[in-house]
């Protein structure tokens, strides 16, 4: 029996880091360690977050600082970018997690700031047992094809193309 998946979260409707989390919420559950290293979402104050804070067995680094695409020079982003990568398999190879979540990560691959071979090269030989989530849109096809499962989140309606501004306890 196959033990330890890549599951891919992504497409354009909301709740890929939120299905990412009740992973991990379910994983700590077990008595299993998670790590979360969110790539894009820096400081930003989010209810989930301050809840997972609680829970011994999950640790989240928030490495970003909300990348922006209009940038003249992504030279920063990519130097995050890598930081963040380098953080990531730091956790993974640590032997202290049984999942590893890298939020935000298939944007970063999407806009070529972390090349995409070594990440598959990664996810190829990561170590036995360890599950490991990729959430983001724009997964590259490259990666949906080595993940174990991918979930499309598809928008059908969304209350902010009605001007309802985000809401507390539902965007963050």
């Amino acid at each position: 029996m196959k033990q330890g998946l890549v599951i891919v979260n992504t497409g354009n409707g909301k709740g890929k880091t939120t299905a990412a989390l009740g992973a991990a919420l379910r994983a700590a559950g077990t008595g299993m360690n998670v790590c979360i290293i969110q790539f894009l979402k820096g400081s930003w104050k989010y209810g989930e977050l301050e809840s997972l804070k609680k829970i011994p067995e999950i640790e989240i680094h928030q490495m970003g600082t909300g990348f922006t695409w209009e940038k003249e020079s992504l030279d920063e982003d990519r130097k995050l970018a890598r930081i963040a990568w380098e953080k990531c398999r730091e956790a993974a190879l640590s032997g202290k997690y049984g999942m590893v979540i890298f939020d935000e990560i298939n944007y970063v691959l999407h806009y070529g700031l972390l090349d995409e071979e070594e990440v598959l090269a990664f996810l190829r030989e990561r170590p036995a047992g360890l599950h490991v989530i990729l959430t983001g849109r724009n997964a590259p096809e490259r990666i949906q094809e080595a993940a174990d499962m991918v979930t499309e989140m598809r928008e059908v309606k969304h209350h902010f193309k009605k001007g309802v501004k985000a809401q507390q306890g539902i965007e963050y």
